[in-house]
């Protein structure tokens, strides 16, 4: 295992084109388990210029307009003028009703031992959850400093103090670490699209983006660029407008920056578009609460927690925890202890984390605040996956 190296990883705005589409997937399954919280739905959604379209998937009592949910959406995240527009842009939408024996009104909170034993995962899944102490919220320092500069370049663009920035964006920091700890930032690459209407030349554009993104966003950090550290600001030259009149989006396709910055593994499934009833989402946030709970116990420095899930069966066929070498007890000592603690079965995960009734709970919905971001290691929301109740138990 190697101690002396440089990672880089990725971060992109909500108005990256695949981002967009991984929200409007969320908000639609907000929608629909908002009046309906036993819903089962799949939404998948692909954006180009001037057109959206979006697939749905469900066995619902719920009643949804997709197409206006798409607008509605688009419109938030800022694609009101340019080649792309909300309000004028064609929703092409197509529908599919699931078989009947996908939709129950049983409410996993109130099931007993048995009951939750009876639902099983539909589909197979590997899926990784992973913590570490380089952060407070227990994230790797490249993934999260990434996305504190896109949440950063979103935010000057949203309070107007560079209004001339388009919706689409994307970071990118490279850390090199000593001894596996991170010890300096090597580079710094920003993308930033501008509004065709105001653009503003490389060098003010440069200028801005230091003064108003990176300064702030690295202020309260123990680690910060020096005067060795490479920023680039778009390094191929000007980007205008951006988003989907310049590159399609997809759901799902931002795996990494969805999780772990490809610092550790994740699974290869989509995380966004999905209800509560899908393991490939909602496994991966169980094993992040395994490891987050494993490294805040102080029973290893990092830890990636392994679930292996079967079609027909509740629980998972395999449970394997790799504190790749700082763990201050065995890694199968650790196992036993989580799983004599933490419940990885399907129905067990949906009751633990409420996760069919948070849209309705949540003020704007739930799982879109997901769709840009990050799923896991987020401070800015509830998350109930990033609690660390597991603690005195693991201990």
């Amino acid at each position: 295992m190697k101690r002396d190296f440089l990672f880089t990883s990725e971060s992109v705005t909500e108005g990256h084109p695949d981002k967009l589409c991984d929200q409007i997937s969320d908000a639609i399954v907000d929608a629909f388990l908002m009046q309906d919280p036993y819903s089962s739905v799949i939404a998948e959604c692909a954006a180009s210029t001037g057109v959206m379209f979006v697939a749905t998937r469900f066995a619902s009592q719920a009643r949804v307009d997709v197409a206006e949910v798409a607008r509605r959406i688009a419109h938030q995240v800022g694609y009101d003028q340019g080649s792309f527009r909300a309000r004028d842009a064609t929703v092409m939408t197509t529908f599919q009703e699931l078989t009947p024996s996908l939709y129950s009104q049983r409410d996993e909170k109130t099931l007993n031992d048995a009951e939750l034993e009876q639902l099983s995962a539909r589909h197979p899944a590997t899926v990784f959850g992973y913590a570490c102490n380089h952060t407070s919220n227990l994230m790797p320092l490249p993934v999260s400093l990434a996305h504190r500069l896109t949440r950063r370049l979103s935010a000057v663009r949203f309070e107007k103090l560079l209004p001339y920035l388009a919706p689409d964006g994307q970071s990118q920091v490279g850390v090199e670490f000593h001894n596996r700890r991170p010890v300096r930032i090597h580079s710094i690459s920003l993308v930033a699209s501008q509004r065709a209407a105001d653009a503003v030349d490389p060098v003010q554009l440069r200028a801005d983006l230091i003064e108003q993104v990176i300064t702030p966003a690295f202020r309260d950090e123990a680690v910060r660029p020096d005067a060795d550290t490479n920023i680039w600001i778009n390094p191929y030259g000007p980007v205008i407008e951006g988003g989907p009149a310049l590159h399609a989006g997809l759901t799902g396709r931002k795996n990494a920056v969805d999780t772990y910055g490809e610092y550790s593994r994740h699974s290869g499934s989509a995380l966004s578009g999905k209800d509560p009833s899908r393991i490939d989402r909602i496994g991966a946030y169980a094993a992040r609460y395994a490891a987050k709970n494993i490294v805040a116990a102080g029973l290893a420095e990092e830890c990636e927690v392994q679930l292996s899930y079967a079609i027909g069966l509740s629980r998972p066929v395999s449970v394997q925890v790799e504190t790749l070498g700082t763990g201050r007890i065995d890694d199968d000592e650790i196992r036993r202890r989580l799983e004599a603690h933490c419940d990885f079965r399907v129905g067990a995960i949906i009751s633990r984390f409420n996760l069919r009734h948070l849209p309705a709970q949540v003020k704007g919905g739930f799982y879109r605040k997901l769709g840009a971001y990050g799923h896991v290691g987020r401070t800015d929301i509830g998350l109930p996956w990033e609690q660390t109740d597991l603690v005195a138990a693991i201990r």
